[in-house]
């Protein structure tokens, strides 16, 4: 059975950075505003694409990475792991010819069957929306968070607000950055 792992870079009031933006939003792209950039704090992002075998994605993300991961050097190994894409909408034409094998997912059923398989990892990037309905369903497996220390208020959560049991979760690894950054890794436990 894959582990599935749910990696972001979030807030310290759990909201995630939209990528390219968002104008309804005061404070957009803070990840690279509020902290001072430090490469040893994003270490845990080049372990992750080492040890994963797929990426999994909600539509919107998938949208907005895949026009510019392809041709990205830090991302390159991303460019050679299968790609799966959680949607209703999005068709097989919808998808881009450059970055390896893509395929479209229907619904967390299918995601579910897909963990069931043999391999390694599964890894979730950004896909607010992918994220919290995979926490409802309890199939995410395990946290990468790099947290950085801003309180936004505004934004997309990538925690579920539903009334569902309490999830506990047990602290793998966890450092502190001289920028305020701090890694956590966190199994979710069942």
């Amino acid at each position: 059975m894959r582990t599935l792992i749910s990696t972001s870079f979030v807030s310290l009031d759990g909201k995630l950075d939209p990528i390219g933006g968002d104008p309804g939003l005061r404070d957009t792209q803070w990840t690279f505003k509020t902290v001072d950039f430090l490469p040893e704090a994003y270490e845990l992002k080049g372990r992750e694409q080492e040890e994963a075998a797929a990426l999994l994605l909600g539509r919107r993300s998938y949208q907005l990475f895949a026009p510019v991961w392809p041709g990205m050097a830090e991302f390159a190994r991303y460019k050679t792991l299968r790609k799966y894409v959680v949607s209703t909408t999005l068709g097989n034409d919808d998808l881009v010819d450059d970055w390896g094998d893509t395929t479209v997912l229907r619904s967390l059923d299918e995601v579910a069957k897909l963990k069931e398989t043999d391999g390694d990892p599964l890894l979730v990037h950004g896909s607010a929306t992918l994220n919290r309905a995979l926490q409802e369903a309890g199939l995410i497996d395990r946290y990468h968070l790099l947290v950085f220390p801003v309180l936004l208020g505004a934004g997309k959560s990538l925690f579920s607000d539903a009334d569902i049991a309490a999830q506990r979760l047990r602290l793998l690894e966890h450092q502190v950055y001289a920028n305020g950054i701090q890694m956590q890794v966190l199994d979710v436990l069942r």
